[in-house]
């Protein structure tokens, strides 16, 4: 079978840096915090191009201490994708505040900025654009609507990063940008990892204190905050990392074009590289009707395919006391009928891309 993503391969490659940083970590004692994760912290800020990074317990955590340090609360409003992680959802609504949901354009997958100022209203307080499989969202429309309506812009990032729009990298371009390090990420922790990242100094001493009950000062809570800590190991494990992630990048992006160039077009639709964004290709996500034929005829054919994601989230359960009902976001319920994920990570081989696209070439819709 050949896997959807292969965590061990990436391991190996680099197994002696990796166990000497975690042993660096268990010999300091140093294993919430710390000296690793503030190392760690230094280097992403600088590679997102932002001034400060604050590590966290996870992605989604990242996403909820941004909308908190904004102040987000009860009664007020978020305009964000409904084809996303439900994480993106999820963390509005525990600040208290409401998701609304605004359609995505239909080429990048990504939030339509022309929906978003007919969605703005008097209880608006931000607009939370996902970056999508690695693709930028378009973002100087989005500033430029946020700067207008005077509202926060939160990257929602998880997925991108090193992906840069314009020649900026995400991270570095709206108020606070939230990723997340879970294994599978372009850059993965061993365990659950996020970051937010900013240019305000305020915000950042706001994400610091909510991560850690609060406090600048132990036992002295000035904020209702958090246990929200990034751990030691992680922060070593991804600080070996950051040697290697512009290496990675590439190698997806070598694994993308591949793909463009073999893929049989008559049968699927390609992700779209779009001008003046770099995609970082998280997940290569290919587009039919009959998506689920084509994911089990696949799977005959031992290639490991995913779904990202098979219900947007205006439509999931939990979010049913939003009121919304199919057929409100129709390029967001068509692509999450019609994506497959096919396999994608730095370390796949050329025998292996060729099972794949030999299979997608096989295929009879």
């Amino acid at each position: 079978m050949i896997p959807f993503v292969d965590l061990k391969t990436q391991y190996q490659t680099i197994k002696d840096e990796i166990n000497s940083a975690v042993i660096g970590v268990l010999e300091s004692s140093q294993f919430v915090l710390g000296t690793s994760v503030a190392a760690f912290e230094e280097q992403f800020a600088a590679y997102c191009g932002a001034a400060h990074a604050m590590g966290v317990s996870t992605g989604t955590s990242a996403l909820h201490l941004a909308l908190l340090a904004a102040g987000i609360g009860p009664g007020d409003e978020v305009i964000t994708t409904p084809f996303t992680f439900i994480a993106t959802a999820s963390a509005i609504d525990y600040t208290g505040a409401k998701p609304v949901f605004v359609d995505i354009d239909p080429v990048s997958l990504t939030i339509d900025p022309a929906l978003i100022e007919a969605a703005i209203t008097p209880r608006t307080k931000a607009i939370l654009p996902v970056h999508l499989y690695g693709q930028p969202a378009d973002m100087d429309p989005i500033i430029a609507i946020a700067r207008k309506h005077h509202l926060l812009v939160i990257e929602d990032a998880a997925q991108a990063h090193g992906a840069e729009y314009h020649d900026r990298r995400v991270g570095g371009i709206g108020d606070m940008a939230c990723f997340s390090f879970y294994p599978g990420k372009n850059l993965g922790a061993y365990g659950e990892g996020g970051a937010v990242t900013s240019n305000n100094p305020e915000f950042a001493r706001r994400v610091r204190m909510l991560r850690d009950w609060g406090t600048e000062r132990r036992y002295y809570h000035d904020l209702k905050g958090f246990n929200y800590r990034m751990e030691g190991i992680q922060g070593a494990v991804l600080g070996v990392k950051m040697r290697y992630i512009e290496d990675w990048t590439e190698a997806r992006r070598q694994h993308a074009a591949r793909y463009d160039a073999l893929l049989p077009k008559n049968k699927v639709l390609l992700p779209q590289a779009i001008t003046c964004r770099r995609h970082v290709y998280h997940i290569y996500a290919v587009r039919h009707a009959q998506r689920d034929g084509l994911q089990s005829y696949l799977h005959d054919c031992g290639v490991a395919t995913g779904i990202h994601y098979p219900i947007p989230v205006h439509l999931q359960r939990a979010f049913a006391e939003l009121g919304y009902k199919a057929g409100d976001f129709p390029y967001a319920e068509q692509a999450a009928n019609e994506v497959l994920s096919l396999p994608m990570f730095p370390e796949l081989q050329k025998c292996q891309q060729d099972v794949v696209i030999a299979a997608l070439q096989s295929w009879q819709p």
